[in-house]
């Protein structure tokens, strides 16, 4: 009895290989992996049911969370006017910027005008804006196109311009003001219109 259950253990031990058995010559029953008996027979065993111990845990990878970006993309957003590098010459500092874009602005889409970092007048679909009383000096355009969610589709480059705006004196001194004129223009105010000369002879 013992040895059969020694045997037992065994096919437990190789369950993973082929087992046999058969009648040694003093009648005990054997059970080897190696048949040496012409009248052995296969054990057909039951699947093992064992598990490994101490085995990791399989380690699960998360995958980051995808970064939406616009899957549109232009060949070309540039600003037509004016020109990189232009000098504009306005009293008042008033100025025509237009946009263009390859293709056409989608559906959805808008375009933007930033000056010196600022966005200029309400998002359109219009590639023509409009600024007023920019101050003299150098400043900075920017053009972007937003889709329908507000997010960037396209941006140019940072475009320089410089803007000169005559001073009154400037304005004053190309055409000088006229008596009549005093009041009129704001380069000839009142208070600088020359007094008219008095004769205490009035007839001289």
């Amino acid at each position: 009895m013992r040895a059969l259950l020694l045997c037992l253990l065994f096919i437990t031990q190789v369950a993973s290989a082929q087992v046999y058995t058969y009648i040694d010559a003093e009648g005990n029953r054997v059970f080897t992996d190696k048949p040496r008996n012409s009248n052995a027979e296969r054990v057909m065993l039951a699947p093992s049911n064992s598990a490994a111990l101490n085995q990791p845990a399989p380690t699960v990878r998360v995958a980051p969370p995808a970064v939406t970006k616009p899957a549109v993309h232009y060949q070309v957003l540039r600003i037509l006017v004016p020109e990189p590098d232009a000098s504009i010459h306005n009293g008042s500092g008033d100025m025509i910027v237009t946009l263009t874009s390859e293709p056409g602005l989608l559906p959805g889409h808008s375009y933007r005008l930033l000056l010196d970092g600022e966005p200029q007048g309400e998002i359109s679909r219009s590639p023509v804006f409009s600024l007023q009383h920019v101050d003299r000096g150098t400043h900075q355009l920017v053009a972007e196109i937003l889709d329908a969610a507000g997010l960037i589709v396209e941006r140019t480059p940072a475009q320089p311009f410089h803007m000169h705006r005559m001073t009154l004196a400037q304005k004053r001194k190309v055409n000088p003001c006229k008596k009549e004129e005093y009041g009129v223009r704001p380069e000839c105010p009142l208070k600088d219109k020359p007094k008219e000369e008095v004769s205490i002879l009035p007839f001289f």
